[in-house]
């Protein structure tokens, strides 16, 4: 929130020091600054009479002013508030510019000017005239009210009984207060003796400038009487105007160091006012104590109960925390576990695949094989069947002959002859249903020549 309160002061209002949420605080303990806001918005027209000196007149003067236009606006402001922000408390400006803020941009969007807000207030009107007069009157009578508020103030508290004077806040003020005129008195004493001491020296320096002006004069008549040399007057005439300058010096020296003595006791006396000015507004009767004890007692157990609370949420997201990695944890070890699983299944149906190809290589191998060894037997039967009628005949084969056997073995019959056709069984055995294939397959054949 600070930095764009400081944003609102340096770039759009552009006010007349730079803010920042360091020196917050100090910028706007004089009030000279929110006052110079308000003008800006033609609310304040006394502007001209603020100052913006950080003594504590020239801070009443300045809240005082500010107050009705404050009111005007609706902003809450009163003289604690005005206490914190001279004590220079922290957040106490912070909260006043912001709430001034909030109002000045409701002005600003209604469009409303300061005498149109006036007239639509009448009574704080009045109320701004009233307090513009007795300003002046409140603070010429500021000192008594406050010296009554101290009379009462103690009165209340003798009342009470309180513990050894010595321990007390009032008796250490007292003494703070007795140690500061005491050091203010040493010093405006180490002033006097100084000044003293300057009166003696001065008086001291002219009567020996004097006698030394008179022996110097005889010595120069002498001299000029002796001597009449124009160079040895010239140094004794530089070295008297050396002298002269010298106590001209001197003599600066000493008012500057008078001047600065003086500028720091007035310092140090206007830091002594406004410290008893704010210990004043502080003090408090005993009443106020206690109900400030019991407010920082409810404070304290608010505190505690918002780190119990805070603590508590902690603990709680640490768990919510936990749970959530441990979900994870197992859907890690879930996806682990079936990846495993995935994998041996593959691995299975590898070696089922695998087992698969063997079996069907060996079927192809038996299959390749078997198919090769019945055209081998075939053509070593025909190559036989061929030798033999040869070697009996001695004679070629006839075409018929050697067609029919080709037939046979183009067909895959085997060109031997079985088993005997000739008594079949009503359950004919395999070589002689072979047999009866084979001369079906030759019938057909001389059929098909015949009918070619």
């Amino acid at each position: 929130m600070s930095e764009i309160l400081c944003q609102w002061l340096n770039q759009e209002l552009k006010v007349s020091r730079t803010v920042s949420p360091k020196s917050f605080a100090k910028v706007f303990s004089s009030g000279y600054l929110i006052g110079e806001v308000l003008h800006k918005f033609e609310l304040q027209d006394d502007f001209s009479e603020f100052t913006e000196s950080r003594v504590s007149s020239a801070k009443l003067n300045n809240f005082s002013r500010l107050e009705p236009t404050l009111h005007l606006l609706g902003v809450q402001f009163d003289q604690t508030v005005v206490h914190n922000i001279i004590t220079e408390k922290p957040g106490a400006a912070t909260k006043l510019l912001y709430q001034l803020y909030i109002a000045l941009q409701k002005k600003k969007k209604s469009g409303l000017t300061g005498l149109e807000i006036q007239t639509m207030n009448p009574l704080t009107n009045l109320k701004l005239q009233n307090m513009k007069t007795e300003a002046f009157r409140e603070q010429r009578l500021n000192r008594r009210r406050q010296n009554e508020i101290m009379a009462k103030i103690q009165a209340a508290i003798i009342q009470i009984p309180k513990p050894a004077p010595n321990r007390t806040l009032k008796a250490l003020e007292a003494q703070k207060m007795m140690k500061k005129k005491k050091e203010a008195e040493d010093v405006a004493n180490e002033i006097k003796k100084f000044e003293a001491l300057i009166k003696k020296d001065l008086q001291a320096k002219e009567s020996v400038s004097k006698t030394s002006l008179d022996t110097a004069g005889q010595m120069t008549t002498d001299l000029l009487n002796t001597y009449s040399d124009d160079e040895y007057i010239k140094k004794i005439q530089k070295r008297l105007e050396e002298d002269a300058f010298a106590r001209e010096q001197r003599e600066k020296r000493r008012r500057r160091l008078l001047m600065d003595q003086l500028i720091a006791h007035e310092a140090q006396e206007e830091a002594y006012r406004e410290e008893q000015l704010i210990n004043r507004l502080m003090r408090q009767s005993q009443q106020e104590r206690r109900i400030a004890v019991q407010l920082m007692h409810v404070r304290h157990e608010k505190e505690v109960l918002w780190q119990n609370r805070i603590f508590r949420e902690k603990q709680y997201e640490e768990r919510r925390l936990k749970d959530f990695q441990d979900a994870l944890d197992r859907e890690a070890a879930l996806a682990k576990q079936a990846k495993i699983d995935f994998e041996e299944q593959i691995h299975r149906d590898k070696e089922i695949h695998e087992q698969i190809a063997v079996e069907r290589a060996q079927a192809r191998y038996k299959k390749h094989y078997s198919i090769c060894a019945e055209i081998l037997d075939q053509i070593l039967d025909l190559s036989t069947k061929v030798a033999d009628y040869r070697m009996l005949t001695n004679n070629l084969i006839p075409s018929k002959l050697m067609h029919d056997w080709k037939e046979l073995f183009f067909h895959g019959k085997p060109v031997y002859e079985q088993a005997s056709i000739k008594q079949l069984t009503t359950k004919p055995s395999t070589e002689q249903l072979i047999e009866l294939e084979k001369r079906d397959l030759l019938d057909n054949n001389d059929y098909e020549e015949y009918k070619v």
